[in-house]
């Protein structure tokens, strides 16, 4: 465990600071899970710090050779096995981290695809190299800390395979969690399928994370690496908005091109029912133009002959009121028909206009019709392949039925057969029992008095 690698080599303290040694030394003996933790908790800050500070300076994609890397999942083993109950087995006893890490999947439904993913891989063979791969496939995908999460929420779950006292059952498990979250800035391509995960030692260099004392500039990398991500995280976020708006703008400019599109054709419906009715405006023009001008000469007929009866009056006034009272009659007629012909001509106008309303109905009805009679005619198919595969089924169950009338007369000769035979077995029966109490009583008749117990042997047989 780490406590020893922690606790067995360690400085000489001064005899000023030994009774305070003694005191922590006195704390760490009391609860050694508790300095396991935090010398886990220790190791995890170190090297995610500086796997993010390494990576960035690096300034690429990190692959399998990076030893900040590998030196990390080391970590995370340790972090991970910590508290991890031992499981019996029949050859040996078992204690891996793959039965939590396996757990994920049913928690997560993204984590399935790794999951897998995992077990699809050929070349491992053992529960532990598993788990590595799992690790590195969440680190490439981003989710380590998200699957890792929704694992230490489910302490229940995780009782099964851990103590009570485990890394991954107490806060400092969520710590580490939380710590995972920066490992998101980082962009890892690392090749699982032909590493030999499964004999793997994992030791932890302590090498890579002992500073002497003229390191300098490490504040001013963490406050450049604080501000990088700072605004990282800022740009997401920006993305994050331009994306939710960007979508809106697109069902905005989709609705728009749709409504656009009902109003055109609807305008085009309007402007073909315009062009109708002007149509029909200059028909109806064009006859009262007619009607106009056919009771103008008449009228201009009647002023003639008004003319010509005022020229006869004029040369002769015999006559003269009559006629002038014939001709007033004259005009009050006609002014009495051109009324009459205007007041049907406005009829005739309302009858083409309720004659057109009525065959734009009897159309419409008519398309109805056909429709219902299309309708009719399918349905008349469908119902005529019904009968004609009914009659088929018809004749194929009179077939059968045949069959197996033919099968039923079979049948009965031979259950006739058999009770006739039944009939004769129990005749035999009958014949056979009237032997037995014949012999049985002559049996009795010549025995002595001493059989009577062989008598009444022979009397319950026969009964």
């Amino acid at each position: 465990m780490l406590v020893g690698v922690w606790g067995a080599e360690r400085a000489p303290a001064p005899r000023g600071a030994d009774s305070c040694w003694r005191a922590a030394a006195g704390r760490a003996v009391k609860d050694p899970t508790a300095v396991e933790r935090a010398n886990l908790l220790n190791m995890a800050k170190l090297s995610i710090k500086g796997l993010i500070e390494s990576a960035l300076s690096f300034g690429r994609t990190l692959d399998s050779d990076y030893p900040p890397l590998q030196q990390f999942f080391v970590v995370m083993e340790h972090c991970l096995k910590h508290g991890l109950k031992v499981r019996k087995s029949f050859l040996s006893y078992n204690k891996t981290i793959w039965g939590p890490l396996e757990l994920v999947e049913k928690l997560y439904p993204e984590a399935e695809e790794i999951a897998a993913s995992v077990r699809d891989l050929p070349g491992l063979k053992t529960p532990l190299g598993r788990a590595r791969a799992w690790l590195r496939l969440a680190l490439m995908q981003k989710k380590m800390a998200d699957y890792l999460r929704c694992l230490i929420i489910q302490r229940d779950l995780l009782s099964e395979f851990y103590e009570y006292h485990a890394l991954m059952m107490e806060e400092e498990g969520a710590v580490i969690v939380g710590l995972l979250v920066g490992l998101n800035v980082i962009d890892a391509n690392l090749c699982v399928k032909g590493e030999d995960l499964d004999s793997q030692v994992g030791v932890i260099d302590f090498s890579m994370y002992l500073k002497n004392e003229d390191d300098i500039g490490g504040k001013e990398r963490n406050v450049q690496i604080a501000a990088i991500l700072d605004q990282k995280n800022y740009v997401e976020e920006l993305n994050r908005q331009l994306n939710s708006t960007v979508s809106s703008l697109h069902t905005r400019v989709d609705s728009l091109e749709k409504s656009n599109t009902k109003l055109i054709e609807e305008l085009a419906i309007a402007k073909n029912n315009i062009i109708k009715l002007q149509e029909e405006n200059h028909q109806l023009r064009s006859e009262n133009t007619l009607i106009l001008m056919k009771t103008q000469h008449h009228l201009e007929v009647t002023k003639v002959d008004v003319e010509a009866e005022l020229q006869t009056y004029r040369h002769s006034r015999q006559g003269l009121d009559e006629m002038y009272n014939e001709a007033r009659r004259q005009l009050r007629e006609e002014s009495q028909l051109r009324q009459d012909i205007e007041n049907e001509l406005m009829v005739q106008v309302s009858m083409k206009h309720e004659i057109e309303l009525a065959m734009k109905l009897l159309e419409k009805d008519i398309h109805e019709k056909q429709d219902t009679l299309i309708g009719l005619r399918q349905q008349l198919d469908e119902v005529k392949a019904i009968n004609i595969e009914m009659y088929q089924k018809l004749q194929v169950s009179e077939d059968a039925m045949k069959e197996k009338n033919e099968i039923i007369g079979r049948l009965e000769d031979k259950t006739n057969q058999i009770t006739a035979t039944m009939k004769q077995l129990e005749q035999s029966d009958k014949d056979l029992l009237t032997q037995t109490r014949t012999i049985a009583m002559s049996f009795v008749k010549c025995a002595s008095n001493e059989a009577q117990h062989q008598y009444k042997l022979v009397k319950d047989i026969s009964f």
